[in-house]
């Protein structure tokens, strides 16, 4: 199938159907205001910012219903987006700039100080602010979006039928060596995601989503949103979290709901929580971590039974869902595979394992990347010639076809629905000139799902740093939730014969 254009087409077929709310700001974009606002985004592109088919277009902001103009607009234009982690410090801002190269981005008011910041390393970089608020100052000499849009003239009529696997917008992720990947997200992968978990959740014109999700992560994007504008329903974007606020919309008007494991405990800690004013919401997902057992028996006490599942940037996201009559029965499996989705099982020389034998789960389809933005060995790396992404995570199944991750591969853990890779957050501790050495695991924890534990050898160096002293040294130069909650001052790290790091024993 042809990249066809979804705005138009939904513009045409109910103009006056509601497609986004912000409930921000309370905007509402009907199906033909969004297709007339991302037709005004691609123009405005083209004209004013500078940028040409294949650029990038880089955006800086919380979550907010025009994200979903830019996201079309760009397929419009044949433009590629680039939505940029919030939470990232600026030295880790940069380096994604750095990789992507936009040619513009576009940031919201709370971010003009990271950008007046940045904005001398990237002189060829067009700043435009989005906010009316926002002054110039500083380094930044912003064109405005709300009067580039304004003065241009859009066109309404579908685009030129596209390639679908053409780069449409890049998801960053840190690498296990720390560097951060494009995983490159196409308009074949969105539809793989419907076909998979749009038809498993039977999304409906009828539907009403809450996402609470951030749209640099793909959940914010696919679960469930483009599922649900695909079919014509109604997308409420929150700003982030709040969990009085998602819990008075999910009584009120929402029917599809999709959290991490921290989003479930957040509710479950409302005192004013009723079980009985949540039927409306007949579809709940949670990704992004397990979900832990007295979490989902408490929803299941209340009626609610929330489906868990297993997916990857890499993978659009959906690869796994498990049922909602196997929630208790079978709690710790992702499921079955998704319709769209092949699955292997192998052993260290891709040969496959048998049921219940554990190895690495290895996975193809429509749904898989192409690759990551301009690192074509880590493609070839992480990609085979038949299509098989390897995942890097442990996987067994049982007789009946059911999954469950084991453990992971790589060091990288999860820690509130992100993936925190220690090599970086190892690579800023050992700038420090107190720390010798160091190795960061990740370690259980209830809210959070993991955190992570800091082992570190000291330098001859006395007195010793405070540990709030090195916490405050990586929150400086790491998103926040990067940081280590634990630091032990050890005399020495456990190594193999070969000398390498044993992980695994700090893990005990």
């Amino acid at each position: 199938m042809e990249q066809f254009d979804l705005t138009a087409h939904r513009a045409r077929i109910a103009p006056e159907a509601t497609a986004l709310e912000d409930l921000a700001s309370g905007r509402v974009y009907s199906y033909g205001a969004l297709n007339e606002q991302a037709a005004r985004v691609a123009a405005a592109a083209l004209e004013h910012w500078g940028l040409q088919p294949g650029d990038r277009l880089a955006y800086l902001g919380h979550s907010r219903a025009e994200f979903f103009a830019l996201l079309f607009g760009c397929a419009k234009a044949g433009l590629i987006l680039v939505p940029l982690n919030w939470r990232l410090a600026v030295p880790e801002l940069e380096g994604l700039l750095e990789d992507a190269r936009p040619g513009a981005l576009l940031y919201t008011a709370d971010f003009a100080e990271p950008v007046r910041t940045l904005q001398p390393q990237f002189a060829d970089m067009v700043a435009v602010a989005m906010d009316s608020e926002q002054t110039s100052g500083g380094a930044i000499r912003p064109r405005r979006y709300a009067a580039d849009l304004e003065a241009v003239t859009p066109d309404l009529q579908p685009h030129t039928p596209r390639d679908p696997d053409t780069p449409w917008y890049l998801l960053y992720t840190s690498g296990t060596t720390g560097r951060p990947k494009g995983v490159v997200q196409t308009f074949r992968m969105m539809l793989a995601n419907f076909y998979s978990i749009g038809l498993s959740i039977e999304v409906r014109q009828s539907d009403v989503l809450l996402n609470v999700l951030p749209m640099f992560h793909t959940a914010g994007i696919n679960l469930y949103s483009t599922c649900v504008l695909l079919v014509g329903g109604t997308v409420l974007v929150a700003p982030g979290f709040d969990p009085e606020q998602a819990l008075r919309v999910l009584e009120e008007r929402a029917t599809l709901f999709f959290g991490v494991p921290a989003v479930y405990q957040a509710l479950l800690d409302q005192p004013n929580l009723d079980g009985q004013r949540l039927q409306r919401v007949r579809s709940w997902g949670c990704g992004g971590a397990p979900l832990a057992l007295p979490v989902a028996e408490r929803f299941v006490e209340m009626g609610i039974r929330v489906r868990t599942g297993y997916g990857m940037t890499e993978t659009g996201p959906g690869v796994f869902l498990l049922e909602e009559s196997q929630v208790l029965d079978r709690l710790g499996s992702v499921g079955r595979p998704l319709l769209l989705a092949e699955v292997r099982v192998v052993n260290a020389a891709g040969e496959d394992l048998p049921a219940e034998e554990p190895g690495e789960l290895w996975i193809r389809g429509p749904g898989v990347t192409p690759g990551y933005w301009q690192q074509p060995e880590v493609t070839r790396q992480a990609i085979s010639e038949e299509g098989w992404l390897r995942t890097g995570d442990v996987a067994c199944y049982d007789a009946e076809g059911y999954y469950r991750i084991v453990d992971r591969w790589k060091d990288m853990f999860i820690s509130g629905g992100e993936n925190i890779y220690p090599a970086e957050v190892e690579r800023v501790l050992e700038t420090h000139d107190a720390v010798s050495e160091v190795a960061v695991v990740g370690v259980p924890d209830e809210r959070w799902g993991e955190v992570g534990r800091a082992f570190i050898v000291l330098a001859n160096t006395r007195p010793a740093p405070q540990k709030a002293a090195l916490q405050a040294w990586c929150r400086e130069r790491l998103a926040g939730y990067k940081v280590p909650q634990h630091i032990d001052y050890v005399d020495a790290l456990p190594r193999n014969a070969l000398g390498k790091i044993t992980k695994q024993e700090l893990r005990r």
